[in-house]
């Protein structure tokens, strides 16, 4: 491939595509958090926050368990296959939940949804179409999906539940997750081919979890989707307190979200430089945890939660797009999918675990037991970071 500064039209066209893919999985797990508690209260068992919570976060669970064998499977047998079969186990999943008729089930839905778990197929077949001088791009378009989808959640999301209900948004996740079969089939090339390497499974992965540096990111992911679900428990309930009715909050979504993109190029652009690459991304998890400590102070005034969320997207959006990244680097290539897997299953393990304790720390302390433990969790990414190694870009062939 040619060493230009552009990524070429067959690296963008996956890059956008492979996005789009990614985006329609994560819609399903974002857009019931702003409205799904409210629902759940006309559920048998749905009174209970703590079980509000498992239903939110069950999807993260399967996630979890299920993100290494993915991967695993998306080395032996190819990313497509892989992709197709969590499309559909999700689809499957949507409608238990859409015909859900009390909250154990909504579970088992969820618990089904995110069965599906293709997140390291996705991210290990953006590496494999792109250079390693574009990846930083290609990374950068999905963790901006990422935040696009979840600020397009939380302004559709109270829309939608006006117009078909909570189970007609699980419905509508389904048709999508089906139309992503289709995008993949239609517009996404197929990965290169790599060789398979005979009887090192268990040695690749053994190397993959006891690497310190991938360690190090590992701990990372978990921690920023395990603050980012935990807030998303009390964050809602905060506006509603500060006097802004739930079908209104989009007003403060709408905005941050747009400027938190706009604050996030800057990093990212210069991705490319390892040093600088570590020196945004400790700037990038010091904000949060500042950010996260102030919160207290700023509950009950929009504009001050309002400045809140900015602080927190900024650097939530550059870590989303630093962190996939940086593991494809340091993962060996035979193996990029088994080190995704790992990485993908500890972020929805994070999810998971944000979710339930969120759901467990605020119907017990209120917002004071989310913080502290979104800021300790925070802390001890912020001491880790500080050692970690950037791997310089590899020059393209």
């Amino acid at each position: 491939m040619s060493s230009s500064s552009k990524m070429t039209p067959l690296e963008l066209r996956a890059s956008i595509g492979l996005s789009g893919i990614f985006g329609l999985r994560l819609f399903g797990m974002f857009v019931i958090l702003p409205v799904f508690a409210i629902y759940a209260e006309g559920l048998p068992g749905g009174s209970d926050l703590t079980l509000v919570g498992i239903a939110i976060g069950a999807y993260g669970l399967t996630q979890a368990i299920l993100q290494i064998p993915f991967g695993w499977w998306s080395d032996r047998i190819g990313r497509k296959p892989v992709v197709y079969a969590g499309l559909l186990i999700f689809a499957i999943g949507s409608l238990v939940a859409a015909l859900a008729p009390n909250i154990y089930i909504v579970i088992l839905g969820r618990i089904l949804q995110g069965a599906g778990a293709i997140s390291a197929a996705v991210i290990a077949m953006t590496a494999d179409l792109t250079r390693e001088t574009q990846r930083a791009k290609a990374m950068a378009m999905i963790g901006s999906t990422i935040g696009g989808t979840f600020a397009l959640s939380l302004i559709v999301s109270p829309w939608l539940d006006r117009m078909v209900g909570v189970p007609g948004i699980f419905a509508i996740t389904g048709v999508l997750a089906l139309g992503g079969i289709l995008v993949m089939w239609r517009f996404i090339p197929d990965a290169p081919a790599l060789p398979p390497v005979a009887g090192r499974g268990l040695k690749d992965f053994w190397n993959i979890l006891t690497d310190p540096q991938l360690a190090r990111l590992n701990w990372g992911v978990f921690a920023l989707h395990a603050v980012l679900m935990a807030l998303f428990i009390a964050v809602p309930f905060s506006l509603r307190d500060a006097g802004l009715d739930v079908a209104e909050h989009w007003k403060i979504y709408l905005p941050v979200m747009v400027a938190s993109f706009v604050l996030m190029l800057p990093p990212i652009m210069q991705a490319g430089k390892p040093e600088l690459l570590r020196r945004w991304f400790i700037a990038a998890v010091a904000l949060l945890l500042a950010g996260h400590l102030a919160l207290p102070w700023l509950n009950g005034n929009l504009w001050l939660l309002s400045l809140f969320l900015l602080l927190f997207f900024v650097p939530f959006n550059v870590l989303e797009a630093m962190l996939p990244t940086l593991t494809t680097r340091l993962a060996p290539a035979h193996a990029k999918g088994a080190a995704i897997g790992l990485y993908s299953s500890i972020q929805f393990f994070g999810t998971f675990a944000g979710a339930v304790a969120g759901g467990f720390l605020y119907k017990h302390w209120g917002g004071a037991g989310v913080v502290v433990f979104g800021a300790v969790l925070l802390a001890i990414w912020l001491i880790l970071a500080i050692g970690m190694r950037v791997p310089p870009v590899a020059a393209a062939k």
